[in-house]
């Protein structure tokens, strides 16, 4: 399960009541949440911006009470929370985080490289100069500072991960930052994508597909298809398919903890249902990523446990196999990354209004359907993770392979328009 909440922190500062949580036990026909309750909402809003935002950082920063700080870093993301205030602390702290600690700057990191994109170069080179003895830190400084469109830039962060690699021999977060530096303004032309719309890829197997923009700011959607290569269809005959948003609240690269959902190929595990506050009561599907368990259970087959980018590239189309966007899923689990999974949302879309992703909602590095919660009795509304978890029922069940493509650099969201040529 998604365990790995960027909101663990604003959760546990805000004393929410258990009231609030989402209901685990026996799955309703039409699930639940609570939470959604206009009441609860604005409580839960309130709360979060009073005790966790607003008396964190009104506090006196020092290292006893950073992870206050940290908290309110995750509150004002998650909230989109934007005044003055908030503004002018993000603004000096980003002048005086030289004897910060190294998960302090890592939560910095994820709150201006999501809320305040390119503003504050200059201040992360001099975090990147404080920090050469952590490679994670390293690679979130460096992908911040690529934004700034500077070529100069560029040369300073491939001489700075190269040199990492020297302490750091074969860190998989530096040699993918140094690989996207080394593409910088010229990615790799994709491959032709019909390849995975054909019935002859990976036959036999129920695949899942979501198709998604390069910027993760767009949502893309999901499609589903049977095990004997035909895809599942509205009761129209066309093509059923459901938005599905990639994009982790800090929009991060995928190989950096948290960051947005990999490209490339995840196992199906099962359905569940979670416990989370923030991603609700519905049927979720379970994912599982290369060396988050063993190789034997990734390929179900038993005889052979062991991990080689071989038996990955196994299973991508042949015109597929060495073109590297598609292998982050192998590197973000190697580099440790795991517990994500396909689920639908209990947050408020509304917090998220001004962005481009709306009515979808980030995570915590997740795929996440659009979810409408009734605000006066809690009930079910609107389901985009409903009407997958039923499309993959009927194609046969979650026990096939879950694959993220990302089809092209266009500006908007993912429609049936751009990928229906592809299908037969």
């Amino acid at each position: 399960m998604c365990l790995k909440q960027i909101f663990t922190l604003i959760v546990a500062c805000s004393f929410l009541p258990l009231a609030l949580w989402a209901q685990p036990a026996q799955q309703p026909s039409l699930p639940v949440f609570n939470g959604a309750l206009a009441a609860k909402r604005a409580s839960f809003y309130n709360r979060t911006v009073n005790e966790t935002i607003l008396a964190n950082l009104n506090s006196n920063l020092n290292s006893e009470n950073e992870e206050k700080w940290i908290a309110a870093f995750s509150a004002i993301n998650l909230l989109q929370y934007k005044t003055d205030f908030s503004y002018h602390k993000i603004d000096s702290l980003a002048h005086h985080l030289t004897g910060r600690s190294i998960e302090f700057k890592k939560a910095f990191l994820e709150l201006i490289n999501s809320d305040y994109p390119k503003k504050y170069i200059p201040q992360v080179k001099e975090v990147l100069k404080d920090s050469l003895h952590d490679a994670a830190l390293i690679g979130m400084a460096a992908n911040y500072i690529m934004q700034s469109g500077n070529e100069n830039d560029i040369i300073l962060i491939k001489f700075v991960l190269q040199n990492a690699l020297i302490d750091f021999p074969g860190n998989i977060i530096l040699t993918e930052m140094l690989y996207r530096a080394s593409y910088w303004q010229k990615p790799e032309t994709i491959p032709n994508p019909a390849s995975f719309f054909s019935p002859n890829y990976l036959p036999g197997q129920i695949l899942v597909i979501s198709l998604q923009r390069n910027n993760r700011n767009y949502a893309g959607l999901v499609i589903v298809r049977r095990a004997d290569g035909s895809f599942v269809r509205n009761p129209d005959s066309s093509i059923f398919h459901v938005g599905q948003l990639a994009r982790s609240a800090s929009n991060m690269p995928s190989v950096i903890s948290m960051g947005n959902t990999p490209q490339g190929i995840f196992r199906m595990d099962g359905f569940d249902v979670s416990k989370g506050y923030f991603i609700g009561p519905t049927t979720n599907i379970q994912l599982t990523m290369p060396f988050e368990f063993k190789a034997s259970h990734f390929f179900n087959n038993m005889n052979d446990s062991t991990w080689s980018i071989e038996k990955y590239e196994s299973l991508l189309p042949k015109n597929f196999v060495g073109y590297h966007p598609m292998y982050e899923t192998y590197y973000a689990g190697k580099a440790g990354r795991n517990e994500i999974i396909a689920h639908g949302t209990t947050l408020n879309p509304e917090y998220y209004k001004d962005e481009p992703y709306y009515p979808f909602t980030p995570t915590a590095g997740c795929l996440a359907t659009e979810e409408c919660w009734a605000a006066s009795n809690g009930m079910l509304v609107k389901s985009g993770q409903l009407k997958l978890v039923n499309a993959i029922k009927e194609a046969g069940g979650p026990h096939g392979y879950f694959i993220v493509l990302n089809i092209d650099n266009m500006n908007a969201p993912v429609t049936m328009a751009d990928i229906e040529n592809y299908i037969k």
